[in-house]
């Protein structure tokens, strides 16, 4: 009995084995018929640095067929300035040949780039072809890649006053330094791409002198995309920041765009005896702590806008801050917020210890609104500092300090953080539109970063960009 048993399993077990291994054609096709599959026919790289490598794309190979497919080569044309590297199905070659693809399966191939100099000083486009033969058929994959030449400085240091140019983009290593007594002028279009963990310090004097339609770009080295289509642009960390240490004084930007770092702008203490920084029509963006704290110290900002941070969008402690036409917003992607997007320290006679006068501050025309409480102390009874005719997200209500501020308005800005859009200019029906105050408006402030003059709509709107109405002009915020 249990003979007859075991030879039943046996012959079930047979049948079994049959049935699966008839399902598998292991013969080739040879019908010039059969081709192949693949998951793009362009395969499409960020600019590429020269003199460095890429991060690896990848593609898929299909066999749509039932019977495998033999493919007697895969080569790639060859260029002058840039090299493609192959690793095909985890084998890495320049060349490859017979590789063989099961019936209704597929391969991976991840390609790398390396561009020589171009001599350009503008990205230069770069392309390539893959080329595949099957049952003598060929078909191609093309890649493409633009190559951006780049002016490389390692540790610098700033001794004597220095132009930087906007022709091509640095990429700074380590720490640029800028010494005690020393000016950097930055020129209109000039960026300064800053390597992981390397940030700049001022000693001396930093003047970025951009204009508008021409700004100056301070942010990471990293060019490839992060997620899907976006590229690394929207990560926060990839540098430190600028420091301004005690000794620096008369520095400004204008029409400055910084973005990624880590600590954004910190300015040590130096007193309220001279301005420390002045900032007009620029943005500073996206820091894993703050994107401008100050500490004791002269600060001056018109028409910029400062968003998201992890801690506060912007920490002031003590010293004199006198903010017009700004907009503070924060819809921070990457961590919990912790902090207000307005943070003020040093402000009330319980916070002085003596050592320093305490806080002396205006904000007038500026926006504060997002996912995070709007500004710390909530109650300014007894500071000198005044918040005039600003939009909060929050209710409330005016008071000695806060004075025909709009409450529990909504700006509606454009930012949609699910899909990694942080664009703070105004929609329509927006309350910061018309409600701001002409008086408070500083001289020479007359257009917002955009070149929108501000009185383009009768009234003047709060915060950093005029509401744009189409029938004004073409400049309105893609949809």
């Amino acid at each position: 009995m249990k003979s007859s048993l075991h030879t039943v399993i046996l012959i079930f077990a047979a049948i079994a084995f049959m049935a699966l291994t008839s399902c598998i054609e292991d013969d080739f096709t040879t019908s010039n018929s059969d081709v192949l599959e693949f998951s793009t026919d362009t395969l499409a790289f960020d600019t590429v640095l020269t003199e460095e490598g890429t991060a690896t794309r990848r593609f898929m190979v299909y066999n749509r067929h039932k019977k495998m497919v033999n493919i007697s080569s895969i080569t790639l044309d060859g260029s002058s300035q840039v090299r493609f590297y192959l690793n095909v199905d985890g084998v890495s070659s320049e060349s490859f040949s017979n590789v063989e693809i099961r019936g209704e399966d597929s391969i991976f191939i991840f390609v790398e780039a390396y561009i020589n100099p171009t001599g350009d000083d503008l990205p230069v486009e770069m392309e390539d072809k893959i080329r595949f033969v099957t049952n003598g058929v060929e078909q191609q994959v093309v890649l493409t890649a633009w190559g951006q030449d780049v002016t490389r400085l390692h540790s610098p240091v700033i001794d004597t006053d220095t132009h930087l140019s906007g022709i091509k983009p640095y990429v700074i290593y380590d720490t640029l330094r800028v010494a005690q007594g020393a000016t950097l002028t930055l020129d209109a279009g000039t960026t300064l791409m800053f390597h992981d963990k390397s940030g700049m310090v001022v000693d001396g004097t930093l003047v970025a002198a951009g204009e508008q339609g021409n700004e100056i770009n301070l942010r990471g080295d990293r060019l490839d995309n992060v997620v899907g289509g976006s590229d690394y642009d929207i990560m926060s960390g990839q540098w430190d920041g600028i420091r301004f240490t005690a000794s620096s004084s008369g520095n400004e930007m204008r029409y400055v765009n910084m973005r990624g770092s880590s600590s954004g702008v910190v300015i040590d203490s130096t007193g309220i005896g001279q301005r420390k920084l002045y900032l007009f029509n620029s943005v500073l963006h996206n820091s894993s702590s703050s994107v401008l704290t100050s500490r004791h110290a002269w600060v001056e900002a018109t028409g910029c806008e400062f968003s998201d941070a992890a801690e506060a969008v912007v920490a002031l402690t003590g010293g004199y801050a006198k903010f017009a036409q700004c907009t503070f917003a924060n819809y921070y992607l990457f961590d919990v917020i912790t902090g207000s997007i307005l943070t003020l320290n040093y402000l009330l006679p319980d916070d002085s210890d003596g050592s320093a006068p305490l806080m002396d501050g205006t904000f007038d025309n500026c926006i504060f609104y997002g996912n995070a409480s709007e500004i710390t102390p909530g109650d300014l009874t007894g500071s000198t500092v005044l918040i005039r005719n600003c939009l909060f997200g929050a209710d409330g209500s005016d008071d000695n300090n806060f004075i025909n501020c709009v409450w529990g308005g909504d700006p509606l800005f454009y930012t949609v953080r699910e899909e990694y859009i942080f664009d703070y200019r105004l929609k329509p029906e927006s309350d910061a539109i018309g409600s701001g105050d002409a008086s408070l408006l500083p001289e020479g402030a007359e257009t917002d970063r955009y070149g929108v003059n501000r009185f383009i709509n009768g009234g003047i709107d709060i915060g950093a960009y005029t509401w744009v109405n189409p029938d004004n002009t073409e400049t309105t915020p893609e949809q």
